[in-house]
């Protein structure tokens, strides 16, 4: 026996949980064949040096699930019918069957959609700035978020433990469409709002529905890369028209794709640049949709952080032909984690959206969405997102001062009023994945700009995110940053 149990008293996994674990493997392996008698704890704990106590914790697991069996006055015997006898695989060879990576057993869509990227390398662990697009979950409060889920544990209402409704809780979306008539000025009912795990998977819904294979979309250029990848998924043709200081250039797209039947934006805080649609320019898409019975997805994916003046109305308040479709997220306002967000759609598109949902993945889960209701009702929602504008402006704040202070001559800061982002441009012809590949040696992360266009005419800069960074954090990867940019 102390060949093969190797207990390890300096591990972080109790030593009753060790001596289980290594009594089970021996049992799949054979080397305690069905009917082996084993000794009897009071030898064991003389044998192995551990209590007692910890060998009758995990033989009683063992007996609970069926790997041995216990005869009065007889002992501990392994037990004749092993629970998963015929599934015990060793772990060699599951290590070298992962290790294939041939696609040639998947079809042509297969193959396309496990090349798409939505980032544009994978992000170390742990968090290093300037990585963007994060909130600061340090300042989550997860003090209040564990007392609402204590409750709604502690006492479940059992007529919710069940599936649910593919649209999501209705006090959730309830309380979606008041918090966003009141302050995003959007238009709607709760029975217009789907909940949904992201904006990822509120844009392959609408690709779902909208888009046959081929059809032609406006995307921003540039533009976000997951909302590239799940257009790209769904067989969708990209139609790339530019942003410039006012959004997305409709002159341009009706030129570019004059048949397209979806556009996708950002218009309250442009991805990556940050710029704002202008109303002229807004005002401008809504009419080229509503003649050529196109449709829109609106992305807004954290304008409520916007720092110097109240948060724009989104552009779905504005559309009077319900041709808009609305996303929001909370991973980017409360915690990456929450994998929640939200859809607005169109009247005549509910039931559309609703069976699409619920083909997906049934509905999100409920748990979860009672809990966030629960926060957004007792107005903790409305608190925390006040804290972090006036937290989130003074790391701005910082990130700018720091970069005038140290990189005037060689950054030019794209002119922005909300998000959680700065995206800066570099001049003297410098090359900004050389920079942000180098950066990343000296533990500072950043996007390199150039890779969210898809046309050849691209400027150079780099995506800076600040919210979860303290000011000393800033100024001090700005020092870094500088040695290589100026």
């Amino acid at each position: 026996m102390k060949v093969i149990l190797g207990l390890n008293r300096n591990s972080r996994v109790p030593l009753y949980r060790q001596f289980y674990e290594s009594i089970r493997k021996a049992i799949l392996k054979r080397q305690f064949p069905p009917g082996y008698r084993l000794l009897g704890t009071r030898q064991m704990a003389g044998e192995f040096g551990i209590s007692r106590n910890t060998i009758a914790a995990a033989i009683g697991l063992l007996i609970a699930e069926g790997y041995l069996e216990s005869r009065s006055r007889s002992g501990v015997f392994v037990s004749r019918k092993i629970p998963d006898d015929l599934i015990y695989i060793e772990p060699r060879k599951v290590i070298a069957k992962k290790r294939s990576t041939s696609n040639r057993m998947l079809p042509d869509r297969g193959r396309a959609i496990a090349a798409i990227r939505v980032n544009w390398q994978e992000r170390p662990a742990p968090l290093r700035p300037f990585t963007p697009c994060l909130p600061s979950v340090a300042e989550f409060p997860i003090q209040i978020w564990a007392r609402l889920a204590s409750r709604r544990l502690r006492t479940p209402v059992r007529s919710l433990w069940n599936y649910g409704d593919a649209r999501g809780y209705q006090p959730l979306r309830e309380m979606i469409a008041a918090h966003l008539g009141a302050f995003r000025g959007v238009r709607c009912t709760a029975d217009q709002v789907i909940i949904v795990s992201g904006t990822q998977q509120a844009v392959d819904l609408t690709a779902r529905i909208l888009l046959n294979p081929g059809s032609s979309v406006w995307v921003e250029d540039p533009g976000y890369l997951g909302t590239r990848g799940a257009l790209l998924a769904a067989q969708a043709k990209l139609a790339p028209v530019p942003v410039d200081q006012n959004g997305i250039r409709v002159d341009l797209g009706k030129k570019i794709s004059p048949k397209a039947r979806l556009v996708c934006v950002t218009p309250s805080n442009q991805y990556p640049l940050g710029v704002t649609m202008s109303l002229e320019r807004r005002l401008e898409l809504l009419e080229w949709v509503q003649k050529s019975r196109a449709w829109i997805f609106e992305d807004d994916y954290d304008s409520e952080f916007r720092y110097d003046s109240r948060p724009l109305a989104a552009l779905q308040g504005l559309d009077s032909n319900e041709r808009v479709i609305y996303a929001g997220t909370f991973s980017k306002v409360l915690n990456p984690v929450l994998r929640l967000g939200y859809l607005v759609v169109p009247s005549d598109l509910i039931e559309a959206f609703t069976a699409a949902k619920a083909a997906v993945d049934r509905h999100s889960p409920l748990i979860e969405q009672m809990i966030l209701a629960d926060f957004l009702e007792q107005n903790h929602f409305v608190r925390h997102i006040r804290r972090m504008r006036n937290l989130y402006s003074e790391r701005r704040q910082a990130l700018i001062s720091s970069i005038e202070s140290k990189m005037s001559g060689s950054l030019e800061i794209v002119s922005s009023a909300a998000g959680l982002h700065l995206t800066v441009l570099l001049r003297k012809n410098k090359n900004d994945l050389q920079i942000a590949r180098k950066a990343s040696t000296q533990g500072i992360e950043s996007e390199p700009l150039s890779v969210f266009y898809l046309n050849a005419n691209v400027h150079h800069g780099l995506i800076l995110g600040f919210a979860p960074f303290s000011e000393k954090e800033i100024h001090q990867s700005i020092s870094k940053l500088a040695s290589l940019v100026t």
